[in-house]
């Protein structure tokens, strides 16, 4: 058994490896914090540990592609770029990144910002002696950002955003798949229903008073809020936010996501075959509209990701994989959406030359039956699983899933710093009869969309 310093976490029975009997009781999280709102509405949490000499920023603003209206698709993730690389009054364009690594913080996994459909947010992990730079490159570009814009720079950084559109979207093998599962799953009018990268007509056509009047709604203190993890002294921490966050004028309060009802299933089977001339294999992506992340059934999908396709012992790499041959690889997740359902995907990806329709049948045919597949020994597997994640995840500071990142996202996504202190509880409590009636109530064949990714000839233009 080791305890980790810092968090309690039991280890020992957070390996898939061990027999279920032998199996030691669930780990357990327990980050403790501070919080305090400033008069400008700006939330702010403090995370002491002094195991490392690092100290951590994480900000978080509750703008994100479901605040997008038709037509302005992808500014969300627009305006991430903008934020991240076009610089603001005191610190020119690309001085932000330089500084922070001139006192040893890495590009990429200590200093970036990623956008999703329900937040985007923007971190640094720093020496703990270089704190204060980065909230004051932090505050900077909060409160003067949008005096550094100008048509060129958003020209720039809008066609680094195409490029990356046709990178992972028009020219990946099974590019498309995300984009066209959510317009399956979610309707026309629905805030998830378009990608987070948004779609290029609507990228070519913002200008620059609309991004600009994007960055006045939606980065405000009001809007955010800032996480701050690691080596640190709490009451000289809560100085320093006052000096570079406090007099960041209020902003009025953002207008509200589309309140769009959906009913538990899509009531119809849905099937799109799509010739893939970047695909070197027939791919089926099937995916299920199931309980969102605020609901009580939150853990037991997220288990039922795991359960199904994680590892090499799970019920359908042992079918579909290991003895029937009929796929290479297969795979299971869920995006933990908020606003009213979630998207469960299943897929699997087959031999080159081989049939997608014997691929796409397998595959049904094994998730049709996959309730009596479901029993406690991988039920504890997969708490084991995602227990050993998230402690190892924990051990970070700062970056996407450090202690900083789960603090804000308690606030934003769940409205409680702590709440991923209750999220291994949760997961611990459910049940197989839980899974198994996620099963009958979610993964019928009712509330399916299945995409088939058919190899194509390539065109010359492709070549």
């Amino acid at each position: 058994m080791k305890v980790l310093r810092r968090i309690p976490v039991l280890l020992s029975g957070l390996c898939a490896a061990m027999p279920v009997a032998a199996q030691a009781p669930a780990a357990a999280v327990n980050l403790a914090y501070e919080e305090e709102t400033l008069p400008n509405g700006l939330r702010v949490i403090y995370h002491v540990d002094r195991s490392a000499p690092v100290a951590a920023t994480v900000l978080w603003y509750d703008v994100a592609s479901k605040h997008e209206q038709t037509g302005r698709t992808g500014f969300a993730h627009l305006f991430e770029h903008l934020m991240l690389f076009t610089g603001s009054r005191n610190a020119a364009e690309g001085r932000h990144f330089a500084l922070l690594e001139a006192v040893g913080a890495r590009t990429g996994s200590d200093i970036n910002g990623t956008t999703s459909w329900d937040r985007t947010n923007f971190f640094q992990q720093v020496p703990a002696h270089a704190l204060e730079l980065a909230l004051w490159l932090e505050a900077d570009r909060m409160a003067t950002l949008d005096e550094a814009l100008n048509d060129a720079k958003l020209v720039n950084q809008r066609e680094v955003v195409k490029n990356e559109r046709r990178q992972s979207n028009d020219n990946q093998p099974y590019g498309q798949w995300v984009e066209r599962m959510l317009a399956n799953l979610f309707p026309a009018e629905h805030p998830y229903h378009h990608p987070v990268i948004g779609y290029m007509q609507d990228l070519e056509n913002g200008s620059l008073e609309d991004v600009r009047a994007f960055f006045r709604t939606y980065y405000v203190p009001n809007n955010a809020v800032l996480a701050i993890a690691g080596d640190i002294d709490v009451a000289q921490t809560r100085q320093m936010v006052r000096r570079y966050f406090g007099g960041i004028p209020r902003g009025a309060e953002p207008p509200p996501v589309r309140d769009v009802p959906l009913p538990p299933r899509l009531g119809q089977a849905k099937r799109e075959v799509i010739p893939d001339a970047n695909a070197p294999a027939p791919a089926v992506y099937v995916g299920y509209r199931v309980p969102g992340a605020a609901s009580a059934q939150a853990p037991a999908v997220s288990l039922m990701s795991t359960v199904l396709a994680s590892g090499r012992s799970s019920p359908l790499y042992q079918s579909l994989v290991r003895d029937r041959q009929a796929a290479t690889s297969v795979f299971s997740f869920n995006f933990g959406l908020v606003e009213g359902a979630d998207m469960l995907v299943v897929g699997a990806v087959g031999r080159p030359g081989a049939s997608a329709d014997s691929l796409e049948a397998a595959l049904l045919a094994e998730l049709d039956g996959i309730a009596g597949r479901i029993d406690a020994e991988e039920l504890q597997r997969a708490q084991a699983s995602e227990g050993y994640t998230l402690v190892n995840q924990l051990q970070a500071m700062g970056g996407f899933g450090g202690r900083g990142d789960v603090l804000a996202e308690g606030v934003v996504l769940h409205g409680d710093p702590g709440w991923i202190n209750g999220w291994l509880p949760a997961l611990a409590a459910v049940t197989v009869n839980d899974l198994q009636t996620l099963v009958r109530e979610r993964m019928t064949p009712d509330n399916r969309a299945v995409l088939v990714f058919v190899p194509a000839p390539r065109t010359e233009a492709a070549r």
